[in-house]
């Protein structure tokens, strides 16, 4: 998989194997997706209205797929917002470091996989929005 330095966020299809059984879809690390993934969790359950995300990482990638149901996640850079809405289980959205993100409007019984380039690190973590606008403006990037 090439990453396009341009985009803050890239659209990922995977490989999709259907069958009248049902279908299969599966990743690589390294192949479909650019980095080697070290984590992985998923989001479920979210309450109607509910955001997750609202944060960014100082040297994290990610890709989130929806497995079932659909919700959007917006990103920004920033610079640029773009908003992507993940619906077939097929599909992932690669996020860079140093880009805000933040899931939206979750669909019922959705559920949302996240595979990580690292392991869970607390200090990666950007919380606060004004915080990582000063680095991106600032170039000061960890």
């Amino acid at each position: 998989m090439h990453t396009n330095p341009e985009k803050i966020a890239q659209i990922i299809n995977f490989p999709f194997i259907p069958d009248e059984r049902g279908n299969l879809t599966f990743i690589e690390s390294d192949n479909h997706i650019p980095f080697t993934f070290k984590r992985a969790y998923w989001i479920y359950d979210v309450p109607g209205g509910e955001l997750r995300g609202g944060h960014a990482y100082h040297k994290l990638e990610e890709v989130i797929i929806a497995l079932s149901g659909s919700f959007d996640v917006v990103v920004d850079n920033g610079r640029n917002k773009e908003r992507f809405s993940l619906n077939r289980s097929y599909v992932g959205l690669y996020i860079p470091k140093m880009v805000w993100r933040q899931l939206e409007n979750f669909s019922t019984n959705s559920v949302c996989l996240i595979l990580a380039s690292r392991p869970y690190e607390e200090a990666d973590y950007i919380r606060d929005y004004s915080t990582f606008k000063n680095i991106q403006i600032d170039g000061l990037q960890l």
